[in-house]
């Protein structure tokens, strides 16, 4: 498989490159200073793409490459990759799906408690010196509090039953009701942010989910109500979210993705109603290791025709 081209679409993992480096002939997108020359002299070779949330395969990319067979994604989501076009054109694709669940949601359950009970503020607190001056005022209880979950798939359902250890009542909105969920369905994102204390997005990034936490669904979740965002930065209006956290017309918000990444408002730096993290929810090298090992796994099943481990399309 070493003359087979491969295309890392960006800087993912080192793990991942090094196993690539062993198996295909990879080129390493970010690195090519003069692209359209390297596409003309290269394209006829490049029979795999390998993207992720950042950098995956659009119509133009797509198109670019005449014979491209497969792209395999270094995420479960697939918001970067233009599906329709690659069914159109018979192109395979594969994501990372069930390995990345549990380390995402774990840190959903973190944000939760550093957002409630402030831990990143009492952090701050500390080290500048601040405790001999008095203690650090009184934050928010997280256990018992009712979550409601924006997507019931394999990470809402994961973040579920993590907090229900923490007694917290759990109740969803997804596109149809699951039968076999013992969990509280609501028909609308407005009625499950009217009812609950913790709102938290999990689903994948669609046309329908993008800006599905609006200014309506802020106003219904209200001045004490948090919310959590580890699934993509677009199922948020951000701007609608930063002025609500201005404002303090929510308590407060956990955010590990942003709109327009890794560029995050301003205006958010300065409060102390938020968490920020840097897109870190699958972030540990045990699960970015297994990720890489998914991707590699799939394009090797894919070009000794074996059936692929987690195909998409």
């Amino acid at each position: 498989m070493e003359a087979i081209g491969v295309l890392m679409t960006y800087p993912m993992s080192s793990y991942l490159e090094q196993e690539l480096d062993k198996r295909f002939n990879l080129f390493r997108l970010w690195n090519l200073p003069q692209k359209n020359d390297f596409f003309k002299e290269n394209s006829g070779s490049i029979r795999a793409v390998v993207g992720n949330a950042n950098a995956g395969a659009d119509r133009e990319l797509i198109d670019s490459l005449p014979a491209l067979e497969i792209v395999s994604n270094f995420s479960v989501g697939l918001d970067k990759v233009d599906l329709g076009h690659c069914k159109q054109k018979g192109i395979r694709v594969t994501n990372t799906p069930d390995v990345l669940t549990e380390d995402v949601a774990d840190l959903a359950i973190g944000l939760m408690l550093a957002t409630l009970r402030g831990i990143c503020e009492c952090d701050r607190y500390v080290r500048a010196g601040l405790w001999k001056k008095g203690d650090f005022k009184l934050t928010t209880k997280f256990s018992g509090k009712k979550v409601g979950i924006i997507g019931l798939g394999r990470i809402g359902t994961a973040i579920a039953k993590r907090a229900e250890a923490f007694n917290c009542p759990i109740s969803y909105y997804s596109r149809s009701q699951k039968p076999e969920s013992k969990y509280k369905y609501f028909p609308s994102v407005v009625e499950l942010a009217s009812d609950c204390d913790i709102l938290v997005v999990a689903c994948a990034l669609t046309a329908e989910t993008r800006h599905i936490i609006n200014r309506q669904v802020i106003d219904a979740l209200g001045p004490k109500g948090f919310l959590i965002n580890i699934g993509r930065g677009p199922h948020i209006d951000e701007p609608e979210l930063v002025s609500a956290l201005v404002e303090r017309r929510i308590a407060g918000a956990g955010l590990d993705v942003f709109e327009k990444e890794p560029h995050v408002p301003e205006e958010l730096f300065g409060l102390d109603n938020v968490v920020l993290l840097p897109h870190v929810a699958s972030g540990t090298v045990e699960t970015r290791n297994a990720m890489a090992d998914l991707v590699v796994g799939n394009l090797e099943a894919h070009f000794s025709k074996k059936p692929l481990l987690t195909p998409v399309v």
